[in-house]
């Protein structure tokens, strides 16, 4: 979404300095998440065959075209199927060291819930060019006044029905014209059970521009209640075009 970020005083020290240190936020993210992942029991998917069969997808072209900063949205986005926010009711949310947001504590007790983040430190939805359509833009600790903060922040997904399978498309940093920016994060995907307890934790390193991304349950359950979403991309990132299943299976 943008060629540097703030983080970097130079392209040269960028490269080095995040390829060197990714690792360990991942690991810091990894461990603010709640329960050790153990054997993981959620796959990759194609995102294309997903589109196929699931039944249901999230875009933002429901409010109209603006360009970035775009609509600052204060409050959980209700789609049919789907609520949006920032966190789930029992986590708390931090400062990561190059100020994305990270996730502590446990989802719960009680049903999986989810909540938005402070004004101004939710979500944004905006035109964006790399998609051609609206996405969504999670507000980081800058939050939605700076370029800093937009891309940067934790989302949130409650699917009305458990699932399956889910998929979604992340749009990462534009590539650098002289191939000099700093190397796109990673995205950093938590599946939840409706009572708060973790099915898996996925790490995906990203790559400029689009990347479509597909998950399913190893067993094929349909127990994934929630999905929580951090990111470590110098840039920060825009989502569009959630897939999951609307109608649940009869049987």
């Amino acid at each position: 979404m943008r060629f540097l970020s703030r983080h970097f005083t130079n392209a040269a020290r960028a490269g080095a300095t995040f390829a060197s240190q990714v690792g360990r936020v991942v690991a810091l993210a990894g461990a603010l998440l709640p329960g050790a992942a153990r054997a993981q029991a959620v796959v990759p998917a194609d995102y294309a065959d997903l589109q196929r069969w699931l039944d249901g997808r999230v875009t933002f072209d429901t409010l109209p075209r603006r360009a970035e900063p775009g609509f600052r949205l204060d409050q959980t986005l209700r789609f049919d199927g789907v609520r949006i926010g920032e966190h789930f009711l029992g986590q708390r949310i931090g400062t990561g060291p190059f100020g994305h947001d990270t996730i502590a504590g446990a989802a719960g007790p009680g049903p999986l819930a989810v909540r938005p983040g402070p004004p101004g430190h939710n979500q944004s939805v905006a035109f964006h060019r790399g998609f051609g359509s609206n996405a969504l833009f999670p507000l980081g600790p800058d939050g939605f006044a700076l370029l800093s903060g937009r891309g940067e922040g934790a989302v949130a997904i409650l699917f009305d029905h458990d699932q399956q399978a889910v998929g979604l498309r992340v749009h990462a940093q534009y590539p650098a014209p002289l191939g000099t920016g700093p190397q796109p994060g990673r995205l950093i995907v938590q599946f939840l059970r409706r009572d708060g307890s973790r099915v898996a934790t996925l790490s995906h390193r990203l790559a400029p521009a689009i990347v479509e991304l597909g998950w399913q349950r190893e067993t094929g359950a349909p127990d994934i209640a929630g999905v929580l979403i951090l990111n470590t991309d110098p840039g920060g990132v825009a989502l569009d075009d959630i897939l999951f299943r609307r109608i649940p299976p009869l049987g």
